[in-house]
């Protein structure tokens, strides 16, 4: 009986092993869990955005003052193009904006108000970024313009004139993709606008005028072509 079992038992297990040894091998492979693509940010985009801006520092005539009661609000919009390598974290790309403004201050002495008001500006820049999936740290710099009007009123008559002033801008956000094609952002900026003579004609030689602007700012961008899930990572 002892020796019939045994013969019975090895007879199971050659049949286990040609059963085993005809199955596909996809059938026998391990099933791993389902990974979801990486997260792209390449694209066109267009947005909205708009902040509070205010000037600590200007030069006047070569000369710098600071203060701290020239500011006020903005609003304006954004384009620009984004590229991710796949399997890259690094994120090149281009942005232009530019924003209608409020930022200014005015001051009386005797019968004479002087106001001094940022009345737009923008940038061209480049920006690198890195991602983290669906989140984006980035810095940028580049060309900025300001549009800038300097006025004096005197018993009821108004003097002004507006200048376009070039110069540079550094800086960086963050910014949050979310449902599909929408992303959030924040982001921080420094400019220097280079000095440009006003009221020259009425008092020559005129008055040579240059500022420091920091602006914060708070965005939305909706994105074209989005670049979407690109490759799958186990």
């Amino acid at each position: 009986m002892k020796r019939s079992g045994l013969v019975i038992l090895a007879l199971a297990a050659s049949v286990s092993a040609a059963c085993a040894a005809d199955m596909p091998a996809a059938a026998r492979a391990p099933v791993k869990a389902p990974i979801s693509p990486a997260f792209n940010w390449s694209g066109f985009y267009v947005g909205v955005m708009g902040g509070y801006g205010w000037s600590d520092r200007a030069s006047v005539n070569g000369f710098a003052t600071t203060g701290n009661d020239f500011s006020g609000g903005f609003a304006g919009g954004t384009v620009g193009f984004n590229y991710q390598p796949v399997g890259s974290a690094f994120v090149i790309g281009i942005e232009a904006d530019a924003a209608w403004a409020d930022i200014g201050r005015s001051t009386t002495v005797g019968i004479v108000t002087v106001a001094d008001k940022m009345q737009a500006f923008g940038s061209v820049t480049g920006r690198v970024g890195f991602a983290a999936d669906t989140v984006l740290l980035y810095a940028k710099g580049g060309y900025a313009w300001l549009n800038n009007e300097i006025s004096g009123t005197a018993l009821g008559v108004t003097i002004s004139e507006s200048q376009t002033h070039n110069g540079w801008t550094v800086g960086g956000g963050v910014e949050f993709a979310f449902a599909g094609n929408w992303s959030a952002k924040g982001e921080y900026m420094f400019a220097r606008y280079s000095e440009q003579t006003y009221l020259a004609a009425l008092a020559p030689p005129g008055l040579s005028v240059g500022f420091d602007v920091h602006t914060v700012k708070a965005g939305i961008n909706y994105r074209f072509g989005w670049g979407g899930p690109v490759v799958a990572k186990y």
